[in-house]
């Protein structure tokens, strides 16, 4: 039986990460804790779990990529390794389910499962996240942060690239896959997430953040959001000049832009139903997806702005 070891990263997390923790001690043959630059007891809780601390320098830019690759250069010789947030939690019997997975597909260099939100019905903007990670199971493009990789394939493609601040596991997944990995879902519960998403603030710039890894990511590898930033940049930029420069040639000109942001807002509710949620939820939900596409052209416009003046990639924190 392969081993599997788990590699936990976290900021600040509190009483999530005393979960998390609880969720993995046990479970694994090493677990690798890295901090990045928390001031509550984190470091503390995962000693007492018996795990392997690592301290981030943040003298140096912080990346979700960086503390990763940290993660994984603290193991003793890995194999198969488990990546998890510090914000979610291990669901019972997922390592044993992956790891017979790859076991009997050597074709695969990661595989991932189903993440879903503890407190879903909270607020709206954590339902919007419950139905983002879930995912139809069978073979993908690109999974979220937790997931489990064959050392091999880690170390083939030179990990993540922590120059990446958001979509980096989007990243790195792509050039899984250009390396000849494949990459699976497999139907079975992961881990337990806790946005803790309430404010409407909060989703605008978790948004924005995104936006941010359409332009970043396409720039690295432009096959990839190709559909996400040509919406990002019809609705978000297109349609409102549009909009703004009708409204000085002919007042019809205004409505029809109106009438195609109704149209998409109304396409993209009959697409969430289609998915399965619930009919009010849909037209919610839609509301969020239809707006998204402001910040979105903000975090897009950021990371072009950034690479323009060879600015450094510092994280968007939405919390």
């Amino acid at each position: 039986m392969i081993p599997v070891d788990v590699v936990l990263i976290g900021r600040n997390e509190g009483a999530r990460l005393v979960a998390a923790l609880a969720s993995v001690a046990g479970a694994a043959r090493q677990v690798v804790y890295v901090d990045s630059g928390s001031t509550d007891d984190s470091i503390a809780e995962a000693r007492k779990i018996g795990a392997t601390v690592v301290e981030l320098d943040m003298s140096v830019p912080f990346t979700a990529a960086r503390a990763r690759n940290a993660g994984f250069e603290a193991l003793e010789v890995p194999e198969l390794v488990q990546f998890i947030d510090g914000d979610c939690a291990l669901v019972p019997g997922f390592l044993d389910a992956a790891r017979a997975h790859l076991e009997a597909h050597p074709q695969l260099g990661m595989v991932t499962g189903w993440r879903s939100e503890i407190h879903r019905d909270a607020s709206l903007y954590n339902q919007l996240t419950d139905f983002e990670w879930r995912r139809p199971a069978g073979e993908i493009l690109a999974c979220g942060g937790d997931m489990m990789v064959r050392a091999e394939a880690f170390q083939g493609v030179g990990g993540f690239d922590p120059t990446v601040i958001a979509a980096e596991d989007d990243e790195f997944c792509t050039r899984l896959r250009k390396a000849g990995w494949v990459l699976e879902r497999i139907p079975a519960e992961m881990t337990r997430h806790d946005a803790n998403m309430h404010r409407f603030r909060e989703w605008w710039i978790r948004a924005v953040r995104t936006g941010h890894g359409f332009a970043q990511v396409g720039h690295l590898h432009p096959e990839y959001f190709v559909k996400e930033r040509k919406r990002v940049l019809v609705y978000g930029l297109a349609l409102p000049l549009f909009i703004l420069i009708g409204a000085f040639l002919w007042w019809g000109l205004p409505v029809l832009g109106l009438v195609a942001y109704a149209l998409n807002y109304l396409r993209t509710a009959q697409g969430l139903m289609r998915e399965g949620l619930p009919r009010a939820e849909a037209f919610r939900h839609s509301i969020l997806l239809t707006l998204s596409k402001f910040p979105n052209l903000i975090g897009m416009a950021t990371f072009h702005w950034r690479r323009l003046r060879n600015a450094q990639m510092r994280i968007i924190e939405y919390k």
